[in-house]
């Protein structure tokens, strides 16, 4: 049985402890999970006392254990592994440390115990993003490089030009495959938290799996061609208090069976897609898919789908082919998130379309 292991980074008072108890509570349910708390390299004064190399544990309420680690990282979390075969060990560097160190501190445990590196998450404060750049520039950096995720936290308190702010900064340092969570915490389910955390798939890989695998259609190899700066956020002029997108312009090619007369089997669809933390009313929504018809405009659109929060934080999920569009309510996704394929598509019109 491996030991799966998430690592959660991030300053402190980033909320780390608010993520982690929400995961204890709806998301690691019936799971022997261990929380390690690592100063990593610093040597842990409690109580006035140094603490011996090792591990000094309590139990938490939730059930959990949680341990602290001081001394040689690798021996202390055999011993853990040894004393209670955990499902899962969240750790939970503390402090300004990089985030490379802890990953490769798991990495080398792993060619000896049966562990994985499971997740890597980073939580950034939405108002202090700025300040952690300027007074903590490489540990900052590298906490927000080495994450798998990256959680924007105070998203529900903070302004919405200091979550652009934010969003935008971020998107310069994590790199492409990451995920960025902007919708509040609180607003998620722990297992919608640890679903993203665990397996980021980008929008048009689940829509494109969908038109290649949910019609009938033959199976076609993916060709996913990540684009260096093919950003789709541009910028907005006064008077928008909208949230900017985490600017991964992703572009997909992909050899797919014709819909209707345009297509040919062996014509290639193009996709276009981005995140945003952009809030969407009804109305404006029902415009943009209505507009997609206009051929000569964005291209032959046959499909868009996704979901955004209007003002009040309520979740719209669209789905369009053309002549027919539908948009009903559900859960929170963890940002904004829009998606069209098609053919010949102009994505910068697209991208002035949906206002990203």
């Amino acid at each position: 049985m491996m030991t799966k292991i998430d690592i959660i980074s991030g300053f402190l008072g980033a909320g780390k402890t608010t993520l982690i108890k929400k995961l204890l509570k709806e998301a690691y349910q019936g799971e022997q999970v261990v929380l390690i708390e690592n100063e990593f390299g610093e040597i842990g004064i409690d109580g006035g006392f140094l603490k011996e190399a090792g591990v000094e544990i309590r139990e938490m309420n939730s059930g959990c254990i949680c341990c602290s680690l001081v001394g040689d990282f690798g021996e202390a979390m055999k011993e853990v592994i040894d004393m209670y075969h955990p499902d899962r060990i969240v750790i939970e560097p503390s402090g300004v440390g990089k985030l490379s160190d802890v990953k490769g501190a798991v990495q080398k445990v792993a060619k000896e115990a049966d562990v994985v590196l499971n997740s890597s998450t980073t939580v950034v404060d939405a108002n202090r993003c700025k300040m952690y750049l300027r007074n903590f520039g490489e540990f900052f950096v590298n906490q927000v490089e080495h994450a798998q995720t990256v959680i924007l936290s105070r998203t529900d308190v903070a302004k919405p030009e200091k979550i652009q702010e934010a969003v935008q900064l971020l998107a310069e340092k994590m790199k492409g495959d990451s995920t960025l969570i902007t919708t509040p915490v609180a607003k998620l389910s722990g297992r919608k938290l640890l679903d993203t955390m665990e397996h980021p798939v980008s929008l048009e890989e689940e829509v494109l799996r969908e038109e290649t695998e949910g019609h009938g259609h033959h199976h076609h190899d993916h060709h996913h061609e990540h684009e260096e700066g093919h950003h789709c956020h541009h910028e907005h002029g006064e008077g928008h208090d909208h949230h900017h997108g985490h600017g991964e312009g992703h572009h997909h090619h992909h050899g797919g069976e014709g819909h209707g007369h345009h297509h040919h089997a062996d014509e290639v669809f193009t996709s276009w897609g981005c995140e945003t933390a952009r809030t969407y009313e009804k109305e404006e929504l029902e415009r943009i898919l209505g507009g997609l018809e206009k051929e000569d405009v964005y291209g032959i659109v046959l499909r868009a789908k996704g979901m955004v929060p209007d003002a009040a934080g309520s979740w719209m999920y669209f789905d369009m082919v053309p002549g027919e569009i539908e948009i009903r309510g559900g859960e929170p996704d963890y940002t904004g998130r829009l998606c069209v394929i098609g053919s010949g598509l102009k994505e910068e019109r697209l991208a002035e379309l949906f206002d990203v």
